[in-house]
């Protein structure tokens, strides 16, 4: 019986990881490779490219992580309430984090799309996708939470973006203080900005 490689996964794991902990310019494909426990000739098998090999580990990744965000934002949860637990998600992983390796990492999507958004086209679009994805998650519990009279969002679209933005600011932060803690920030940034 045929054995069957599990190389393509590990290639995307690992450089999803290095990039995580260091950034796109210093991941090799030899770094890559030797994370993996890969040899080069085959990481060409799989990917043309680093930037193609970064593109499919993205799109695996946030594949796997919809799962999640379907869950914290189904609409059998209360509006304020997936909002509530999308923070908590973000604090308990980056405190994971911190606890594995050490480091918060942030958001290692935003951190690539800003290092790359000049240099790798297929990148950026990808990652430009997955942002665009997550707006839409809280622009859902927004207009739902808008509809039940909970909150006025006359225009939850534009609420989603300040509140992602937020989102993100608060992820850059916690990266570069190196404390996870910035996030519980969060919350209360969420509720100030759906009252106004």
């Amino acid at each position: 019986m045929k054995r069957v490689s599990n190389a393509k996964q590990r290639l995307m794991e690992a450089v999803l990881e290095l990039i995580g902990s260091g950034s796109y310019g210093s991941t090799t494909i030899d770094r890559i490779c030797e994370k993996a426990g890969v040899k080069n000739g085959s990481f060409y098998y799989f990917f043309a490219s680093k930037a193609e090999l970064t593109v499919a580990a993205l799109d695996a990744h946030w594949q796997a992580k919809r799962c999640e965000l379907d869950a914290i934002f189904s609409p059998a949860v209360l509006p304020l309430n997936r909002l509530q637990e999308f923070w908590d998600c973000a604090c308990r992983l980056q405190a994971e984090e911190k606890d594995r390796s050490g480091r918060t990492l942030g958001c290692f999507v935003i951190s690539l799309g800003a290092e790359i958004s000049t240099q790798e086209d297929g990148v950026r679009q990808k990652v430009e996708e997955i942002l665009d994805d997550v707006v839409k998650y809280l622009e859902s519990a927004i207009r739902d939470a808008h509809a039940a009279g909970l909150i006025h969002a006359a225009n939850p679209a534009a609420k989603a973006r300040m509140l992602f933005a937020c989102y993100e600011g608060l992820l850059t932060e916690a990266r570069i203080r190196n404390n996870a803690d910035v996030l519980r920030q969060g919350v209360t940034a969420t509720e100030e900005l759906l009252r106004t």
